[in-house]
């Protein structure tokens, strides 16, 4: 919604002092590959921007590289990505100069931890023409995604891209076998693909809807099952992916994060997540009085905060944000640099970055209200622009 109004979903922030395409890199990073190109198009600036300052320590010299592949029209003066599989078919000139014998693509925009060296290996041993990452999903959620039917083998022998009723896995009944949208394959092989691709006139160059199915049909797919390359701290017990792509689901991802112990440990030395990392002094926490106290429970609080004479319950702050003496602030997500005024009662809310609350507005007592003033989901949380407080006084 309103937060990809001037960025990309993958440059969205999240956990604190991260962007959602953090997690992409730095599993690539952590796997030990060292050849990374990211596919830009859409509202690419801040992502770019954040792409230049926090991942520009590839060197050369070590046979490393890092390229910004922006929608540049190098096929065709009139066309830009035409889709996922069109991105790379565009830029295959530049993926060949590395000379690279296989490939990985990656969504940018999911949050897990992921050791991809076991899904290459798995790749390779069973001489596959393409490897697709799957996770199990409950049946009612699995038509945003494609599932796919598998033998005792793991390949791959059908393969539906949203599908409207999706199957069941055979013996689990009410859970579907679902792509993650991850890819392996040998580049020659990958490039005859492409370019065969390129030349049907009524494909959509996606992936999923194009090469995959074709892939299926013609060739050998099989799958590789998350549960196998999740990477888990001592502190995880469950398979942990999520698609953050609603406002529903980015706030439940940041909240659980408040959880004594939660399902993504983000404190996990051995699989750090890589970000750009912005210089800012510590979080500081003042007033002692009674209504007037600093306190933060159960709360995330990143470097550059003030907490001043505010309660913070269940709630995850960006970097620089200042809440002001006696605000209330429960089960809340706010983006960097926002600033929360005097009395202000917040429950339920997701805030942009640099948005000014003003004193005394009280969000989440009130549905119709909310839903008149700010963008209320079917589960209650309020999203909360800049634009939507100005329009305030108007209302």
């Amino acid at each position: 919604m309103e937060l990809t109004d001037i960025r990309a979903k993958p440059a969205v922030y999240f956990g604190g002092k991260s962007r959602i395409i953090d997690f992409a890199l730095s599993n690539a990073m952590n796997s030990g590959i060292r050849r990374i190109a990211v596919a830009t198009q859409y509202k690419a600036h801040s992502l770019i921007r954040h792409l230049q300052r926090g991942w520009n320590f590839f060197r050369q010299e070590r046979n490393e590289s890092f390229d910004i592949l922006p929608a540049s029209q190098r096929v065709s003066e009139e066309m830009w990505y035409l889709g996922t599989a069109d991105a790379v078919y565009q830029n295959i000139d530049i993926i060949e100069s590395y000379a690279p014998q296989h490939i990985i693509l990656l969504a940018g925009d999911h949050v897990y931890k992921m050791d991809y060296e076991p899904m290459l290996q798995q790749h390779v041993d069973q001489n596959a023409d393409v490897t697709i990452g799957c996770l199990e999903v409950p049946l009612d959620e699995a038509s945003g995604f494609g599932v796919m039917h598998v033998d005792a083998q793991n390949r791959i022998i059908d393969f539906l891209e949203k599908p409207t009723n999706p199957p069941s896995m055979p013996g689990k009944p009410g859970v579907a076998l679902a792509s993650m949208g991850i890819y392996v394959f040998e580049i020659k092989f990958l490039i005859e693909q492409l370019r065969r691709d390129a030349a049907d006139k009524n494909s959509t160059r996606d992936f999923g809807r194009d090469i995959i199915p074709y892939l299926v049909q013609h060739g050998k797919a099989v799958a590789h099952h998350f549960s196998n390359s999740c990477v888990r701290s001592t502190a995880e017990h469950d398979v942990y992916w999520r698609d953050v792509g609603t406002v529903n689901a980015y706030w439940a991802a940041n909240i659980d994060l408040t959880d004594v112990v939660p399902k993504l440990d983000l404190y996990d030395r051995d699989w750090p997540i890589w970000t750009y990392g912005e210089i800012t002094p510590p979080a500081k926490f003042v007033h002692d009085l009674d209504g007037r106290r600093g306190t933060a429970i159960s709360s995330l609080v990143s470097g550059g905060c003030i907490v001043s004479g505010a309660t913070l319950t269940n709630t995850l702050l960006n970097t620089g944000v200042h809440v002001h003496s006696y605000a209330n602030i429960n089960n809340a997500v706010i983006l960097p640099y926002a600033e929360i005024h005097r009395n202000a009662q917040l429950s339920n809310v997701v805030i942009d970055r640099g948005v000014v609350i003003p004193k005394g507005l009280v969000v989440g007592d009130d549905p119709v209200l909310d839903a008149k003033r700010f963008r209320r989901t079917d589960k209650g949380i309020c999203l909360i622009t800049q634009p939507m407080i100005d329009r305030l006084g108007s209302l």
